[in-house]
């Protein structure tokens, strides 16, 4: 240990001499009258005698002592190695009586040793926590004390006991600010009153580590339920650690530990990984956060199954038009299928389909949906199967219609498709020329183009013709067109003028007859009121 003051021993004496009275005025006196030493010194004590005859004085000692000189009345003795504390005396024989005088002679020394005890490796923040420093040797003990430092802070201070060592005790309550902070212990050996000076020293510090570790348990996220093979995250989160970075997160799938990525975020702590499990069954996957030698831990179990995709088959998957289909969807057991385009069948792994086969049923996709209970949560599989069905070339007017009439110079497009599986080979020449049809954009429209087209679709399943008619209006083509179409609605027009005339006129000469046949018939009333008699 090193001193913060390390002094030459020193020493303390009361120099005014104790004189101690004897028969006739005699008397014997020792010097000095008190003393403070340190442990293993030497002292030189002076013995006076003031007898008035010639008698025996001396100084009486366990102690090693040496006279180192003499007179009449007096003896100096050296006393050396001095371990403790003792009281001494000096005495004369005088008229024959004795006297005696006495001194206390205290031995002072530093303590060999001084330390706090460990402290738990962690200390829940807000709980009490006990200190114990040790302390080796040292007196005298009524002058020595111990402190009890938190950093440079004096929190306490207690007098040193009996024992060896001697053991102090402090109680404190501990803080989230403690975490990290040292304690130590310091002895002082306080020898002012004795005319030295205080004397102390510190123990080597230790550092105290505090926690909080809330009673909660860890949140767990899992889905309940996962296939086998599959990878799926898992979640592990804490709220209210301190100090978080210091929290240890485990996550164990059965008894496998799972890899994690641990993050922290001021007093929260969050735990990933990816959990993967090949056997079927009931797992428990187990979160443990640990911090201060606690741990608080939470348990879900997770369900690992096994559901393939249903199987569903076309037979046969490629069938000529008109024939018969049959489609089939299995799952396994337990599973509950449902295929499209059947109607309500009771619930089953198994269900059929029959279809008879036509063009329009080419390509159609046929799908099957399973549902599989599960920890009681539904899970779906689905299949789809695409029908080919083989048929006869066709030409119908919505994929190449059979007349175009177009502008000369115009920007057209030109469609003539054929239908049919297997896709059949068009081929449409001009009749007269063979000129080939030309089937797409026509930037510009050309007179040249203008005529009547065969259409040809071949295939191995057949063969089927078509006429295009493609007009290019243009010049005296327009004109031919445009006088009889205006002949036309002139001649109409005519017509219906006449006919309104017509019908105008048969209204007129209908309401002259109507107008007349009236005045008639009030005539003849008049007439026959006048030939009436009063």
């Amino acid at each position: 240990l090193l001193l913060k003051s390390s002094p030459s021993p020193q020493l303390s004496c009361l120099t005014t001499p104790l004189l101690i009275p004897g028969p006739g005025g005699a008397g014997i006196s020792i010097h000095p009258s008190k003393a403070i030493i340190p442990r293993g010194d030497s002292l030189t004590v002076n013995c006076s005698n003031s007898c008035d005859q010639k008698s025996t004085f001396g100084l009486e000692t366990v102690l090693i002592k040496e006279e180192v000189g003499r007179g009449d009345n007096w003896k100096v003795f050296q006393l050396r190695d001095v371990q403790e504390d003792i009281e001494l005396f000096c005495y004369s024989n005088c008229h024959k009586e004795q006297t005696i005088a006495s001194m206390n002679l205290t031995v002072y020394w530093f303590p060999e040793h001084v330390e706090l005890a460990p402290l738990p490796l962690w200390q829940p923040v807000g709980e009490e926590l006990n200190l114990s420093c040790l302390v080796s040797g040292g007196a005298p003990r009524a002058h020595l004390s111990v402190v009890l430092l938190r950093g440079e802070e004096e929190l306490a201070r207690q007098p040193v006991g009996k024992g060896e060592p001697a053991k102090v005790m402090f109680t404190v309550q501990s803080r989230r600010e403690d975490h990290g902070t040292n304690f130590s212990c310091r002895w002082e050996l306080d020898l002012r009153s004795q005319g030295l000076e205080l004397f102390q020293n510190t123990s080597a510090p230790r550092k105290l580590q505090t926690y909080v570790l809330p009673s909660i348990d860890p949140h767990l996220e899992v889905p309940p339920i996962v296939e086998v093979g599959s990878r799926w995250p898992v979640n592990c989160t804490l709220d209210g650690l301190f100090p978080a970075s210091d929290a240890k997160v485990y996550l164990v799938l059965g008894d496998q530990k799972l890899e994690s990525n641990i993050t922290y975020d001021g007093d929260s702590v969050l735990a990933k990984a990816w959990m993967e499990e090949n056997e079927e069954g009931t797992h428990s996957l187990k979160c443990s956060v640990s911090l201060g030698e606690v741990s608080r831990r939470t348990q879900e179990n997770v369900t690992v199954y096994s559901f393939p995709l249903p199987t569903l088959t076309l037979s046969p998957p490629e069938v000529s038009e008109w024939t018969t289909v049959t489609v089939e969807c299995v799952a396994r057991d337990g599973a509950v299928v449902k295929l499209n385009g059947t109607s309500a069948v009771p619930p089953g792994p198994r269900a059929q389909l029959k279809l008879n086969a036509s063009a329009s049923d080419h390509r159609s996709n046929f799908s099957c949906s399973a549902a599989l209970e599960i920890a009681g949560q539904v899970v779906h599989k689905h299949q789809t199967l695409e029908l080919h069905v083989l048929y006869g070339p066709r030409l119908d007017q919505r994929d190449c219609p059979g007349n175009w009439t177009w502008q000369e110079g115009s920007e057209q497009t030109l469609k003539c498709e054929a239908q049919g599986n297997p896709i059949p080979k068009l081929n449409c020449s001009r009749k007269g020329d063979g000129a080939s049809l030309p089937i797409g954009d026509l930037r510009p429209v050309r007179r040249e183009v203008a005529g009547t087209y065969l259409c040809r679709a071949t295939s191995a399943r057949g063969r089927v013709t078509r006429e295009v008619v493609l007009n290019v209006l243009h010049g005296q083509n327009i004109l031919d067109i445009v006088i009889p179409v205006v002949a036309v609605t002139l001649i109409l027009g005519a017509l219906g003028t006449a006919g309104y005339v017509y019908n105008y006129q048969r209204k007129i000469q209908k309401y002259e007859l109507q107008k007349a046949r009236k005045a008639q018939e009030e005539a003849a009333l008049k007439l026959n009121a006048q030939s009436t008699p009063p």
